[in-house]
């Protein structure tokens, strides 16, 4: 029986058995493996490259060749007594050979039928001979069933698409089975995501679109996120992309492909993820009271970009809609003592703000809009005043800077204001006896002499009511004294609807002061 039909029979016997089975490992191997199951030994080359010939026992027992010995593949001549070391001529040269080695038994017409073989056979036939052990390890190749890889397959994967660099209408299909495991998704296998493929079926996805550019398919996240993928479709990236502007980002461009990281984690590079598509207003915010306090001292308590336009559900920032929400999203921060009352910043921003005219017109609009109206001019928010990402720190700015800055602010929308126009605003802290003593005691004056005004009125109309009912009576009695002869007659002051004029005045005096508009 010739070397190569008995390599078949042994191995067609294996695998009808099942991968599964274990096999005694041949005692020649065992023998071998005193030597080379210590690392150090290589093999060397004449330019300089060299191979490891380290082998791990514990691997080579579980992979499909374990029933073999050692000779079955290497020289018979290489024994513990006649061991020389053998001299190649390239590093190539040698794979190239050992990969002959390997076709005695995996014949050509077998290995065909399976797409990637078949490729690279037809490679072959062009003069680009493969190599097996690109692909599957020579002393750990691992049991296949029906296609699929049942052990090991990040090896087998990683193999082709551990450096794989995009050329012209392809992409780049990079994975490092060494730091995958310290990703979120470090415990799925390959198959997790890319459903369908196996080493019978690779087939090639067509991706681009639009000029070359390329969309990951969003459905393989969307199949365990999709919740997240619900709420994108409400984002301006998705609207971007619907109306076939193909540069908006999908899942990949944030949270990476194969070395996903959590992004809620590390707000600093969740911040610089953003910075990958707008890096002239990461530039700007970065410079920002915001930013500087970010990168520079590491303050998990600054906003990032996130929280003001949310992650996935992202809104046009230059929408209307998205205008009005602007006092809030700044007062989830500002008015929330826990997070302001360690720099002892007021949290009465936001309160104040809503308190002003500007505050309050804008509430105003916000609950008669009902999704449709929009003012015709628009009222100042936070950004007006402070700006948006280029947010300044005051604490350094002297009081006439302020000023300064404040009437250049004020002119965009007054236009005619003087230098002594952001003297009317108040800022936005409450007055004290300390800040502001004259507002503070107009304030208290105001909190005691109102109750007491509106007391008085309220007297006043009893007093009118009284008088009304009881002038009703003497004018009974008057009447009937007159008709008897013995009285006199009395004259009204007031038709009735005068008195229902000063009524009416009366009571729209109420409602103004009880409201705040009078």
């Amino acid at each position: 029986m010739t070397d190569k039909l008995r390599g078949m029979l042994m191995f067609l016997g294996t695998v009808s058995l099942g991968a599964f089975v274990q096999v005694a490992v041949p005692d020649e191997t065992v023998a071998c493996l005193a030597c080379h199951s210590d690392k150090g030994y290589a093999i060397e080359f004449p330019q300089g490259a060299r191979i490891e010939a380290y082998v791990d026992g514990g691997q080579f027992k579980a992979s499909v060749h374990s029933f073999l010995a050692c000779t079955d593949c290497h020289d018979r001549s290489l024994t513990g007594k006649g061991h020389e070391q053998r001299r190649f001529r390239s590093e190539e040269f040698f794979k190239l050979r050992y990969s002959r080695i390997c076709r005695r038994c995996h014949l050509d017409e077998e290995i065909g039928g399976s797409a990637v073989h078949a490729s690279l056979l037809e490679q072959e036939a062009e003069g680009h001979s493969p190599v097996c052990t690109d692909c599957h390890p020579a002393h750990s190749v691992m049991p296949i069933a029906g296609g699929k890889i049942l052990a090991g397959e990040e090896t087998y994967c990683v193999a082709c698409h551990a450096a794989q660099a995009p050329d012209a209408g392809h992409i780049g299909t990079e994975a490092n089975e060494g730091t995958s495991p310290a990703a979120v998704h470090g415990s799925l296998s390959c198959s997790a995501c890319h459903a369908g493929y196996s080493l019978n079926a690779h087939p090639e996805q067509v991706l681009a679109i639009e000029g070359g550019a390329v969309v990951a398919p969003e459905d393989v996240c969307r199949r365990c996120h999709f919740d997240k993928y619900t709420r994108s479709l409400e984002g301006i990236h998705y609207d971007l992309q619907s109306h076939g502007n193909a540069n908006t980002p999908s899942c990949v461009d944030c949270h990476g492909s194969h070395q996903i990281v959590n992004l809620s984690r590390d707000r600093a590079v969740s911040a610089g993820k953003c910075g990958e598509c707008h890096p002239r207003l990461h530039q700007i915010y970065s410079a920002s009271v915001h930013g500087d306090a970010m990168t520079n001292a590491h303050n998990l308590d600054v906003p990032i970009c996130t929280d003001c336009h949310k992650v996935h559900d992202i809104n046009n920032p230059l929408a209307a809609d998205y205008r009005d929400e602007i006092p809030g999203i700044c007062g989830n921060c500002h008015a929330d003592r826990t997070i302001v009352g360690k720099y002892g910043l007021s949290t009465d921003v936001v309160k104040t703000y809503l308190e002003d005219f500007h505050g309050s017109t804008v509430s105003i609009y916000l609950r008669q809009m009902d999704g449709v109206h929009v003012p015709k001019k628009q009222i100042a928010v936070c950004t007006d005043c402070h700006g948006t990402h280029d947010i300044r720190s005051m604490s350094a700015l002297g009081a006439g800077q302020i000023k300064s800055m404040l009437l250049k602010k004020c002119q965009k929308c007054h236009t005619r204001a003087s230098g002594d126009f952001p003297d009317a605003w108040l800022s936005h802290y409450v007055p004290s006896m300390s800040s502001a003593p004259a507002l503070f005691i107009v304030d208290r004056a105001y909190m005691v002499l109102l109750p007491l005004l509106l007391l008085a009125m309220l007297l006043q109309v009893l007093l009118h009511v009284w008088r009304h009912v009881t002038g009703q009576a003497r004018a009974t009695a008057s009447a009937t004294a007159t008709a008897a002869g013995g009285g006199r007659e009395r004259v009204r002051r007031f038709p009735t609807t005068r008195v229902a004029e000063h009524l009416m005045l009366m009571l729209l005096f109420l409602v103004l002061a009880a409201t705040g508009l009078a």
